[in-house]
């Protein structure tokens, strides 16, 4: 159920629809992440929950069951089985990966042939995000931007000098009732340098791009139609079928042929240079849990000793040794005087490396694929 205290008749909260892009493998997670069980479908947190079920759960409160879930065919049974109060209406499949511009542009369109007067939020399935109170009260107020004609995205005032976000550079504030915090976006800058990343974070401009949207799906639509028209007019032509008895047949003839771009290219950019682009900074924490050093600083699950462990019954001694253990066998593992090691033991792959070089994981699948190793992908 949404909020009662945060919705009143006629409120922009009441046109607010949350959209959970659920895709992409997380090959920095591998082999715990694989194609078949992406990361959003695990418990990194240790927590009980998946990321997919987090995600829902922190956005229930704002939109109650007014949830569209965006994810691959293959993924429509784990999806429904982590999500069972999902509606069939509310699940978008699709049939191959075409980047967030087609992913985030079909639900916009599905949502406007429903109602053009949606207000949608696009949160990804794979974050880790908390308190979930400052995420809802960040939300809110970008409802309210929203609704005054802005696209918005939600940045993360940053901890640190990261050089793997893309950032946003706010300007003045847009002075709009109940959003204090909205301010007109100026550009969004890619990832930078360190020197840079220190630059920004210093002068207070600046906040990290985590690739969250509220935005009218009217308004969303205009820019994607100006900036790529070939992806809104087959996104369309799904849309208008989608709630019809064409939606199979619509479906399989264009989403093939839709162009891969990501929705900051397509819509968010160039919107942000037509003066159309707003930001909210979140006070929140926040990680996209981008590789298994993510996984150990973020984890609530045990420690034995300096070693974070993950996974149920899982075999760990260590002695003066620290890291993150993933195991997903009754393999025992021992560990005994090595630092930051990263150990992820699973029946059919092993990876051991360290926390400086979690990054550097995505190679290891990229070598895969390419010797033809593909069983383990």
């Amino acid at each position: 159920m949404r909020d009662d205290n945060v919705t009143n008749q006629n409120s922009p909260l009441d046109r607010f629809i949350a959209v959970i892009p659920a895709g992409g493998v997380g090959t920095r997670l591998w082999p715990l992440s694989r194609a078949a069980a992406p990361k959003f479908l695990h418990d990194l947190t240790g927590s009980g929950s998946t990321l997919l079920r987090a995600t829902y759960d922190r956005l229930e409160p704002l939109a109650g069951k007014q949830v569209l879930v965006v994810t691959g065919t293959a993924h429509r049974t784990a999806v429904c089985s982590q999500l069972p109060e999902l509606q069939d209406s509310d699940l978008v499949l699709e049939s191959e990966p075409k980047d967030s511009g087609a992913a985030i542009g079909l639900a916009a369109a599905i949502l406007h042939q429903r109602d053009p007067d949606t207000i949608m939020g696009s949160f990804a399935a794979d974050h880790v995000i908390s308190p979930d109170n400052l995420f809802q009260d960040t939300v809110r107020e970008a409802i309210h931007t929203a609704a005054a004609g802005k696209i918005v995205t939600i940045g993360i005032k940053p901890t640190h000098p990261s050089t793997g976000f893309g950032y946003i550079r706010s300007g003045r504030n847009l002075a709009i009732p109940s959003a204090p915090s909205a301010q007109a976006v100026v550009e969004f800058v890619e990832k930078p340098s360190e020197e840079v990343a220190q630059e920004y974070v210093d002068s207070g401009e600046y906040v990290w791009n985590a690739g969250m949207f509220v935005a009218p799906v009217a308004l969303m639509l205009k820019h994607l139609e100006a900036n790529q028209p070939e992806l809104f007019k087959g996104l369309l032509e799904i849309a208008q079928a989608w709630d019809g008895p064409d939606r199979d047949e619509v479906t399989a003839r264009v989403w093939p042929t839709l162009p891969k771009i990501a929705i900051d290219y397509a819509v968010a950019e160039p919107a942000a240079a037509a003066g159309d682009v707003a930001v909210v900074p979140g006070l929140f924490r926040w990680d996209d849990v981008g590789d298994f050093a993510s996984v150990g600083r973020l984890n609530s699950a045990k420690e034995v000793r300096d070693v974070t462990v993950l996974g149920e019954g899982a075999r760990v001694f260590t002695e003066n040794a620290s890291g993150v253990v993933v195991s997903d066998t009754k393999r025992v593992i021992a560990l005994i005087g090595i630092k930051d090691v990263v150990i992820v033991d699973t029946p059919d792959a092993l990876l051991v490396t360290t926390k400086e070089h979690s990054q550097r994981v995505k190679a290891a699948v990229d070598a895969l694929k390419a010797s033809g190793d593909t069983d383990v992908l």
